[in-house]
């Protein structure tokens, strides 16, 4: 498939690049851009298989403008793997939650790229791109335990990582909610850590007004509508140590 442009106006763009992890036992995942004027950064940029297509395809999108950040929204390696070939090739700098800064250099982080990753507090932190004040909403446990998503203010795209990530579907846009949830109910109910967590998310996530939510796998969701009911099932889902605790035990 080719590039979506999910949001454009003036010298602001939001871009789902082609999905270039189909094939093999590699789960399926997807990068974004935002390009405001001339300022660029890449959300969840991948691991060594995908890298040349990915650093490519951005190049493409931003045109004249510069790759500055690079996002990590936490630390796997479907996300961070191929850090290293991105800070060597681009001037950009990348963020990745202060928990993992000390991890991420086990991916083969060159010593003179470290002093480029750099730490996201626990609290957040607000990302200028090019004049436009990007979100780095905390996470935590919603997956990763030190975890962030992105909120662009202008297009109102909140960017979820795993949280929304369905497994299967070919669409690229959720159309029908109920039909949906058997890409998504059970990853959520074992990769997030518990209802506590979802229930913290919700209460925040329903301050932003979000007009869509893009997951780092799978489909995304579009409209109010679309929206208000993903974050109403996330505030009752019931997952992790909620639904596992039965598993703590002696193997026999």
């Amino acid at each position: 498939m080719p590039n979506s442009i999910l949001f454009e106006s003036g010298s602001h763009k939001n871009v789902l690049l082609e999905d270039f992890s189909k094939g093999g036992i590699a789960v399926q995942a997807n990068q974004h851009l935002i390009v405001h004027g001339n300022s660029g950064m890449i959300l969840d940029p991948g691991g060594h298989k995908v890298y040349n297509r990915v650093l490519a395809a951005t190049m493409s999108e931003l045109g004249k403008a510069k790759l500055d950040y690079l996002f990590l929204s936490h630390q796997d390696p479907d996300i961070v793997a191929a850090t290293n070939g991105w800070l060597m090739t681009t001037d950009a700098n990348a963020y990745v939650s202060a928990l993992w800064t000390r991890f991420v250099p086990h991916f083969g982080l060159d010593h003179l790229m470290e002093k480029r990753l750099l730490p996201i507090p626990d609290e957040g932190m607000v990302m200028d791109l090019g004049g436009c004040k990007l979100l780095a909403i905390p996470a935590h446990f919603i997956h990763s335990c030190g975890n962030f998503h992105v909120y662009d203010p202008i297009s109102k795209i909140l960017y979820s990582g795993d949280l929304g990530a369905s497994i299967g579907p070919e669409y690229r846009e959720v159309t029908d909610f109920d039909a949906h949830l058997e890409h998504m109910t059970g990853f959520h109910r074992r990769y997030m850590a518990c209802n506590r967590a979802m229930k913290a998310w919700a209460k925040l996530a329903r301050q932003l007004d979000i007009e869509l939510i893009a997951p780092q796998h799978g489909a995304f969701f579009r409209g109010k509508e679309m929206v208000n009911r993903f974050i109403d099932w996330c505030d009752n889902l019931e997952c992790g140590i909620d639904i596992l605790e039965h598993v703590y035990r002696i193997p026999s």
